[in-house]
Protein backbone atom coordinates (compact mmCIF):
# COMPACT_ATOMS: atom_id res chain seq x y z
CA UNK A 1 0.00 0.00 0.00
CA UNK A 2 1.47 3.21 -0.76
CA UNK A 3 2.26 5.66 1.99
CA UNK A 4 0.58 9.29 1.97
CA UNK A 5 3.51 11.80 2.76
CA UNK A 6 2.58 14.35 5.08
CA UNK A 7 4.49 17.83 4.13
CA UNK A 8 3.81 19.47 7.44
CA UNK A 9 5.90 16.45 8.97
CA UNK A 10 9.73 17.90 9.68
CA UNK A 11 12.75 16.26 7.83
CA UNK A 12 15.39 14.25 9.41
CA UNK A 13 15.72 10.44 10.47
CA UNK A 14 12.24 8.66 11.05
CA UNK A 15 12.27 7.42 14.17
CA UNK A 16 13.50 3.82 14.64
CA UNK A 17 13.12 0.55 17.10
CA UNK A 18 17.01 0.10 16.47
CA UNK A 19 16.96 3.80 17.55
CA UNK A 20 16.00 3.11 21.35
CA UNK A 21 12.63 1.79 22.68
CA UNK A 22 9.63 2.75 20.93
CA UNK A 23 6.75 5.06 23.15
CA UNK A 24 5.04 2.76 25.15
CA UNK A 25 7.59 -0.38 25.34
CA UNK A 26 7.84 -1.81 28.51
CA UNK A 27 11.83 -0.88 29.46
CA UNK A 28 12.32 -4.09 31.87
CA UNK A 29 11.19 -6.05 28.64
CA UNK A 30 13.47 -4.58 26.21
CA UNK A 31 16.15 -4.61 28.82
CA UNK A 32 15.57 -8.30 29.17
CA UNK A 33 15.69 -8.88 25.34
CA UNK A 34 18.49 -6.68 24.52
CA UNK A 35 20.70 -8.75 27.46
CA UNK A 36 19.61 -11.95 25.81
CA UNK A 37 20.41 -11.16 21.77
CA UNK A 38 23.77 -9.83 23.46
CA UNK A 39 24.66 -13.50 25.27
CA UNK A 40 23.02 -15.22 22.05
CA UNK A 41 25.49 -13.39 19.84
CA UNK A 42 28.57 -14.67 22.21
CA UNK A 43 30.26 -17.82 23.71
CA UNK A 44 29.61 -16.58 26.90
CA UNK A 45 29.72 -12.76 28.72
CA UNK A 46 30.50 -11.26 32.25
CA UNK A 47 27.81 -9.85 34.04
CA UNK A 48 29.95 -6.56 33.66
CA UNK A 49 30.65 -7.06 30.19
CA UNK A 50 26.88 -7.35 29.09
CA UNK A 51 25.68 -4.60 31.71
CA UNK A 52 28.81 -2.42 30.07
CA UNK A 53 27.04 -3.36 26.69
CA UNK A 54 23.35 -2.89 27.61
CA UNK A 55 24.17 -0.06 29.08
CA UNK A 56 22.68 -0.64 32.16
CA UNK A 57 23.66 -0.59 35.97
CA UNK A 58 25.54 -4.34 36.58
CA UNK A 59 22.96 -4.69 39.83
CA UNK A 60 19.55 -4.20 36.89
CA UNK A 61 21.34 -6.30 34.59
CA UNK A 62 21.88 -8.91 37.12
CA UNK A 63 17.79 -8.68 38.88
CA UNK A 64 17.02 -9.13 34.73
CA UNK A 65 19.49 -12.03 34.28
CA UNK A 66 18.43 -13.78 37.56
CA UNK A 67 14.59 -13.79 36.60
CA UNK A 68 15.86 -14.90 32.77
CA UNK A 69 17.69 -17.49 34.62
CA UNK A 70 14.55 -18.50 36.61
CA UNK A 71 12.92 -19.53 33.61
CA UNK A 72 15.64 -21.25 31.62
CA UNK A 73 15.94 -18.58 29.34
CA UNK A 74 19.89 -18.02 30.28
CA UNK A 75 22.10 -20.28 32.14
CA UNK A 76 25.14 -19.17 34.41
CA UNK A 77 28.53 -21.00 34.26
CA UNK A 78 29.64 -20.06 38.29
CA UNK A 79 33.02 -21.81 37.30
CA UNK A 80 33.67 -19.60 34.34
CA UNK A 81 31.32 -16.54 35.96
CA UNK A 82 29.52 -16.19 32.48
CA UNK A 83 26.05 -15.93 31.60
CA UNK A 84 24.95 -18.37 28.08
CA UNK A 85 21.65 -19.34 26.54
CA UNK A 86 19.23 -21.22 28.38
CA UNK A 87 17.51 -24.38 27.26
CA UNK A 88 13.90 -22.55 26.85
CA UNK A 89 15.63 -20.04 24.42
CA UNK A 90 17.18 -22.98 22.21
CA UNK A 91 13.25 -24.71 22.33
CA UNK A 92 11.58 -21.36 21.44
CA UNK A 93 14.13 -20.91 18.56
CA UNK A 94 13.54 -24.46 17.38
CA UNK A 95 10.05 -24.22 17.59
CA UNK A 96 10.28 -21.40 15.15
CA UNK A 97 12.41 -23.22 12.97
CA UNK A 98 10.27 -26.53 12.81
CA UNK A 99 6.73 -24.78 12.31
CA UNK A 100 8.39 -22.81 9.65
CA UNK A 101 9.58 -25.27 8.01
CA UNK A 102 6.36 -27.53 8.79
CA UNK A 103 4.54 -24.80 7.20
CA UNK A 104 6.73 -24.80 3.94
CA UNK A 105 6.70 -28.29 3.35
CA UNK A 106 3.55 -29.03 4.12
CA UNK A 107 1.83 -26.81 1.87
CA UNK A 108 2.18 -28.99 -1.30
CA UNK A 109 0.49 -31.94 0.32
CA UNK A 110 -2.01 -29.50 1.80
CA UNK A 111 -3.20 -28.82 -1.96
CA UNK A 112 -2.92 -32.29 -2.96
CA UNK A 113 -5.63 -33.27 0.40
CA UNK A 114 -7.59 -30.38 -0.97
CA UNK A 115 -7.96 -31.14 -4.46
CA UNK A 116 -8.71 -35.00 -3.60
CA UNK A 117 -11.31 -33.96 -1.15
CA UNK A 118 -12.48 -30.68 -2.34
CA UNK A 119 -12.79 -29.12 1.22
CA UNK A 120 -10.63 -27.00 3.28
CA UNK A 121 -7.16 -28.22 4.69
CA UNK A 122 -5.88 -27.18 8.23
CA UNK A 123 -2.60 -27.09 9.24
CA UNK A 124 -2.04 -26.79 13.88
CA UNK A 125 0.12 -27.16 16.00
CA UNK A 126 -0.06 -28.01 20.38
CA UNK A 127 0.22 -24.56 22.54
CA UNK A 128 -0.27 -24.91 25.67
CA UNK A 129 -3.06 -27.05 25.86
CA UNK A 130 -4.53 -25.49 22.66
CA UNK A 131 -4.57 -25.71 19.31
CA UNK A 132 -2.99 -23.17 17.19
CA UNK A 133 -3.91 -23.05 13.31
CA UNK A 134 -0.53 -21.73 11.06
CA UNK A 135 -1.71 -22.60 7.49
CA UNK A 136 -4.84 -23.21 5.83
CA UNK A 137 -5.57 -24.20 1.83
CA UNK A 138 -9.04 -23.20 1.38
CA UNK A 139 -11.91 -24.59 -0.57
CA UNK A 140 -14.06 -22.88 -3.38
CA UNK A 141 -17.03 -23.54 -1.95
CA UNK A 142 -19.49 -20.70 -0.72
CA UNK A 143 -20.06 -22.56 2.55
CA UNK A 144 -16.58 -23.68 4.20
CA UNK A 145 -14.59 -23.50 7.54
CA UNK A 146 -11.70 -20.77 7.70
CA UNK A 147 -9.39 -20.17 10.50
CA UNK A 148 -7.55 -17.42 10.32
CA UNK A 149 -3.56 -18.49 10.72
CA UNK A 150 -2.49 -17.77 14.68
CA UNK A 151 -6.18 -18.33 15.81
CA UNK A 152 -6.67 -20.87 19.00
CA UNK A 153 -8.88 -24.00 19.12
CA UNK A 154 -10.31 -25.93 22.33
CA UNK A 155 -8.14 -28.96 22.13
CA UNK A 156 -11.17 -31.08 23.46
CA UNK A 157 -13.51 -30.37 20.90
CA UNK A 158 -10.97 -30.05 17.49
CA UNK A 159 -10.27 -32.48 15.74
CA UNK A 160 -7.14 -31.60 15.37
CA UNK A 161 -6.92 -31.53 19.13
CA UNK A 162 -8.33 -34.75 19.66
CA UNK A 163 -5.63 -36.41 17.05
CA UNK A 164 -3.05 -35.12 18.99
CA UNK A 165 -4.59 -35.79 22.33
CA UNK A 166 -4.74 -40.00 20.92
CA UNK A 167 -0.78 -40.40 20.91
CA UNK A 168 -0.63 -38.98 24.33
CA UNK A 169 -0.06 -40.97 27.44
CA UNK A 170 -3.31 -41.05 29.83
CA UNK A 171 -1.82 -38.84 32.01
CA UNK A 172 -0.82 -36.14 29.57
CA UNK A 173 -4.19 -36.08 28.62
CA UNK A 174 -5.51 -35.58 32.33
CA UNK A 175 -2.81 -32.96 33.30
CA UNK A 176 -3.95 -30.83 29.67
CA UNK A 177 -7.88 -31.03 30.29
CA UNK A 178 -7.01 -30.50 34.22
CA UNK A 179 -5.67 -27.27 33.00
CA UNK A 180 -8.27 -26.16 30.55
CA UNK A 181 -11.49 -28.05 31.05
CA UNK A 182 -13.70 -29.56 29.10
CA UNK A 183 -15.93 -26.25 27.99
CA UNK A 184 -19.73 -26.93 26.25
CA UNK A 185 -19.64 -25.51 22.73
CA UNK A 186 -22.57 -27.55 21.13
CA UNK A 187 -24.64 -30.16 22.21
CA UNK A 188 -22.15 -32.77 20.89
CA UNK A 189 -19.04 -31.18 22.79
CA UNK A 190 -17.39 -34.00 24.75
CA UNK A 191 -17.47 -32.86 28.28
CA UNK A 192 -17.08 -36.41 30.20
CA UNK A 193 -13.69 -37.48 30.24
CA UNK A 194 -15.05 -41.04 30.43
CA UNK A 195 -16.74 -40.07 26.80
CA UNK A 196 -13.17 -38.68 25.42
CA UNK A 197 -11.35 -40.90 26.35
CA UNK A 198 -13.19 -43.86 24.48
CA UNK A 199 -13.54 -41.86 21.63
CA UNK A 200 -9.42 -41.19 21.43
CA UNK A 201 -8.97 -44.68 21.84
CA UNK A 202 -10.78 -45.43 18.72
CA UNK A 203 -8.61 -42.53 16.93
CA UNK A 204 -5.32 -43.81 18.62
CA UNK A 205 -5.97 -47.31 16.73
CA UNK A 206 -7.52 -46.49 13.19
CA UNK A 207 -5.18 -43.69 12.82
CA UNK A 208 -7.61 -40.30 12.98
CA UNK A 209 -9.64 -38.44 14.99
CA UNK A 210 -13.20 -36.49 14.32
CA UNK A 211 -14.59 -33.38 15.58
CA UNK A 212 -18.56 -34.36 14.85
CA UNK A 213 -20.19 -31.03 15.06
CA UNK A 214 -18.40 -30.73 18.53
CA UNK A 215 -16.98 -27.18 18.67
CA UNK A 216 -19.50 -25.46 15.94
CA UNK A 217 -23.17 -26.94 14.57
CA UNK A 218 -23.06 -28.25 11.29
CA UNK A 219 -19.34 -28.73 11.00
CA UNK A 220 -17.31 -31.13 10.91
CA UNK A 221 -13.40 -31.92 10.79
CA UNK A 222 -11.04 -35.05 10.41
CA UNK A 223 -7.48 -35.21 11.51
CA UNK A 224 -4.74 -36.94 11.51
CA UNK A 225 -1.07 -36.46 14.14
CA UNK A 226 2.29 -35.17 12.67
CA UNK A 227 5.23 -36.66 14.38
CA UNK A 228 8.75 -35.04 14.50
CA UNK A 229 12.13 -37.09 14.15
CA UNK A 230 11.70 -38.33 18.05
CA UNK A 231 8.43 -40.45 17.79
CA UNK A 232 6.41 -37.28 19.04
CA UNK A 233 2.98 -35.87 17.48
CA UNK A 234 3.44 -32.29 17.77
CA UNK A 235 1.48 -31.21 15.21
CA UNK A 236 -1.76 -32.32 13.06
CA UNK A 237 -3.42 -31.86 9.40
CA UNK A 238 -7.37 -31.85 9.06
CA UNK A 239 -9.97 -32.02 6.49
CA UNK A 240 -13.19 -29.55 7.64
CA UNK A 241 -16.23 -28.66 6.18
CA UNK A 242 -20.21 -29.13 6.64
CA UNK A 243 -22.43 -32.12 7.44
CA UNK A 244 -24.10 -31.72 4.38
CA UNK A 245 -21.01 -32.45 2.44
CA UNK A 246 -18.94 -34.29 5.25
CA UNK A 247 -21.28 -37.13 5.55
CA UNK A 248 -21.24 -40.11 7.69
CA UNK A 249 -20.53 -42.06 4.00
CA UNK A 250 -17.41 -39.70 3.63
CA UNK A 251 -15.97 -39.65 6.78
CA UNK A 252 -14.76 -43.30 6.04
CA UNK A 253 -13.28 -42.18 2.64
CA UNK A 254 -12.04 -39.17 3.82
CA UNK A 255 -10.15 -40.60 7.46
CA UNK A 256 -7.69 -42.67 5.83
CA UNK A 257 -6.83 -40.34 2.70
CA UNK A 258 -6.17 -37.57 5.89
CA UNK A 259 -4.13 -39.90 7.44
CA UNK A 260 -1.75 -40.75 4.39
CA UNK A 261 -1.37 -36.77 4.13
CA UNK A 262 -0.50 -36.66 7.42
CA UNK A 263 2.05 -39.65 7.16
CA UNK A 264 3.66 -37.72 3.88
CA UNK A 265 4.18 -34.39 5.94
CA UNK A 266 5.55 -36.82 8.70
CA UNK A 267 8.17 -37.88 5.90
CA UNK A 268 8.99 -34.65 4.33
CA UNK A 269 10.25 -33.62 7.47
CA UNK A 270 11.96 -36.04 8.45
CA UNK A 271 9.93 -37.19 11.26
CA UNK A 272 8.74 -40.63 11.77
CA UNK A 273 5.50 -42.42 13.66
CA UNK A 274 6.17 -44.11 16.58
CA UNK A 275 6.17 -48.47 15.73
Amino acid sequence: MARTIDPKRPRGRPPSIKAGPNAGSVQSLDRALTLLELIAGEDGLTLSELAQRAGVPPSTAHRILTTLQGHDYVMHDEERGLWLIGVRAFEVGASFVRNRKLAATGRAIMRSLQQASGETVNLGIEEEGSIVFISQMECHHALRAFHRPGSRGAIHASGIGKALLSTFTGEEVKRILHKTGLKKFTDKTLVEPGGLFAELATARARGWAIDDEELTPGMRCIAAPIYNEHEEAFAGLSVSGPTVRITDERIGELGPMVRRAAEDITKSIGGRAPR
